[in-house]
């Protein structure tokens, strides 16, 4: 058994172990153990095929009608509907347990935190969720599942069918999540950056700290005198706004960081 010393820093452990009000910061690395795989990483989805980029352009997805019947087969087939939890999303639920969690800005669309147990009051979204549907015309918001169920009966590209003056709208439906081009919810953010304020301690888990505004929560902790304990497998542009940077693959590291 390699020693606990070896994988996560003394630092690290005691600033977890001083905190009473934690929020958590999480990205795409926290859920690539549960096979659903990262965007920049090297297996990552835009690494790969950096075409498939394109298809998480906003501008792209409401002219193209090509585009849109790619993203609808890829949301059909995604890995994220069968993932499971893993033990870095368990970690941070016994966190909650233990009353230090206040909160979880997740930068994730898959709702691995709330299917681990986190309360779903506790997660910010601050990317949406794939598990609804929104339209772009007149906004209805609706659950995922039945739209999956019109396009694996042939449906290449869904419109909305919620009534508009006693007709079907029409409209282009996509999931309920930010794309490239598309503003986040300012309400939202508004959240994240209230429970950061509110913090003792950040922890930045998994995420590349490479997308705005979600990122300039660590910048806006750092200027609030709060620390910031990043684990993540790469170098981030914050790293030396951390008190403690951990490599240790987060599915392990958790665990040693925040179970008793």
């Amino acid at each position: 058994m390699v020693p606990r010393g070896d994988l996560v820093e003394a630092a690290a452990t005691e600033a977890v172990k001083k905190a009473s009000s934690v929020v958590a910061l999480t990205g795409a690395g926290i859920s690539t153990e549960s096979g659903i795989p990262d965007f920049r990483g090297p297996q990552g989805v835009w690494t790969k095929n950096p075409g498939a980029e394109r298809t998480a352009t906003l501008r792209h997805y409401l002219a193209d009608p090509e585009i849109r019947k790619q993203v609808w087969q890829s949301r059909l087939h995604s890995p994220a509907w069968s993932a499971e939890p893993n033990a870095g999303h368990r970690a941070l639920v016994d966190l909650e347990h233990r009353g230090q969690l206040r909160a979880i800005a997740t930068q994730n669309i898959d709702g691995m935190h709330q299917k681990a147990g986190s309360d779903p009051a506790r997660v910010i979204e601050l990317h949406g969720t794939m598990h609804y549907v929104m339209c772009w015309s007149c906004g209805n918001r609706a659950p995922m599942p039945p739209v999956l169920e019109r396009v694996r009966a042939g449906d290449e590209d869904p419109a909305c069918d919620a009534l508009v003056d006693g007709q079907p709208c029409g409209g282009v439906l996509k999931s309920a999540t930010i794309s490239f081009g598309q503003a986040l919810d300012e309400e939202v953010l508004e959240r994240a950056v209230l429970a950061v304020q509110s913090a003792d301690l950040v922890l930045a888990i998994g995420s590349t700290l490479t997308v705005h505004p979600a990122a300039g929560l660590i910048p806006l902790a750092a200027r609030c005198g709060i620390p910031v304990v990043i684990v993540n497998a790469d170098p981030t542009p914050y790293d030396d706004l951390a008190v403690a940077v951990v490599r240790t693959p987060i599915g392990l590291a958790l665990p040693l960081l925040l179970t008793e």
